[in-house]
């Protein structure tokens, strides 16, 4: 009986993801506000609460944005990673200043005291690489020449956490400066670690990898990053670095193989990522808190896009570009809740949860209008003060 309420409530999800997909597809915007919707119709308090899916479903999720950042690791070189990364570690730096201070002033300003404040910065700073994968691959932009640029704040913000989450760990946990050095140097050590087996190895492991058997590269492809990405969280290093650095390794026949074969699993996971999300969301809880978290969404969206401007312009990619790295990059989601998470567990503020929660909620449904509008509208705004460019010129700034 179990396993049959099982199937049923899984296959009502899926199925229900693909009528949404099809209802995305015809307004023409991202499908993920209609899921993240999906999951708070299913989550607790909800209309129908799910019970023997969960668990499956929460294990789906995490396969989900593991996926989705193999999937963009594939479209790179280590060598256009590491280049990208040394040209745009100041963009990392100006990314930090504008969105991290905004959460902590915020943290402060509601008196909730200095550890609270660490950890909103968190949660306001890093953009959610799940959505922002998802949001490009839908919006066909992957080989957009912001795309790079946006990837590299991605990858930095990405690399950050290996920093933050031991750091923010000890100061919840209270423990010892010596304690809390010791967990920092590990996760340090394994993310450069990976990284210098995935640019140095890169070759090598795409070689062993490679198959003319789809089935054979299909797992042996799907252990080899489940396996990193599993042993990268253990070791306090993001799961999503360790996935996305496994696609980097992969070049050639491997690597268009690849993308091929798990394209379809990556949309399925990617699906039940954001319908988790919306079911750990307690629609009861978010009200008290949507005004405080209503202008820290709407401050926080704007330094981001302002970010992505900058940092595009400093690339010397054209305007429309700029504007579309920026929308891109509103999106908080995933890091964010497990910051988040990581407090509320401490007991160091009660209402850090549902004030995350909302924030996280409000960005992760803007996020994709963001990045499908700001463009336009930036372009449609500011059509009457600059002067008019060129066709092919115009063309070559995109």
């Amino acid at each position: 009986m179990h396993s049959a309420v099982f199937l049923i409530e899984f296959g009502a999800i899926i199925l229900g993801l693909g009528l949404l997909g099809r209802l995305a597809g015809r307004l023409q915007f991202s499908p993920i506000p209609l899921y993240l919707l999906a999951g708070l119709a299913f989550g607790e308090g909800g209309l129908l609460p799910l019970g023997a899916s969960e668990e499956f479903v929460a294990i789906g999720a995490e396969i989900g944005v593991i996926l989705l950042l193999l999937m963009l690791g594939l479209e790179y070189t280590a060598s256009d990673l590491v280049s990208n990364l040394k040209t745009q570690y100041p963009a990392g730096i100006v990314d930090f200043a504008l969105n991290a201070l905004p959460g902590a002033a915020a943290a402060l300003l509601l008196g909730w005291g200095p550890v609270a404040a660490v950890v909103l910065a968190g949660v306001t700073w890093i953009s959610s690489s799940g959505v922002i994968a998802k949001v490009l691959g839908d919006l066909g932009r992957v080989g957009n020449r912001e795309t790079p640029v946006i990837l590299s704040i991605l990858v930095l913000e990405d690399l950050a956490m290996a920093v933050y989450l031991p750091i923010i760990t000890a100061l919840l946990a209270g423990v010892s400066l010596a304690a809390g050095s010791l967990t920092l140097a590990i996760a340090l050590g394994v993310a450069g670690a990976v990284l210098f087996v995935a640019i140095r190895y890169g070759r090598v492991i795409s070689r062993f990898v490679s198959s003319d058997d789809p089935e054979k590269l299909l797992l042996v492809v799907l252990g080899l990053t489940l396996l990193v990405a599993g042993i990268a969280q253990k070791l306090q290093v993001s799961a999503a670095v360790g996935a996305f650095l496994v696609g980097i390794a992969l070049s050639g026949e491997a690597a268009e193989g690849t993308h091929t074969l798990l394209s379809p699993l990556r949309d399925l996971f990617a699906a039940v990522f954001f319908v988790f999300f919306g079911l750990h969301t307690d629609p009861a809880s978010i009200p008290p808190v949507l005004l405080p978290a209503l202008v820290l969404a709407l401050a926080t969206a704007g330094t981001k896009i302002a970010t992505g401007y900058w940092a595009a312009k400093r690339a010397g990619v054209g305007p429309r570009g700029r504007w579309r790295a920026g929308g891109t990059l509103v999106a908080r989601g995933e890091f964010s809740i497990v910051i988040a998470g990581l407090a509320v567990s401490a007991g160091i503020e009660p209402d850090m949860g549902p004030m995350a929660t909302a924030y996280v909620l409000l960005l992760v449904v803007i996020g994709p209008l963001t990045a499908r509008w700001t463009e336009p509208l930036a372009t449609r705004l500011t059509a009457g003060r600059r002067p008019e460019v060129p066709a092919e010129k115009a063309g070559a700034a995109r």
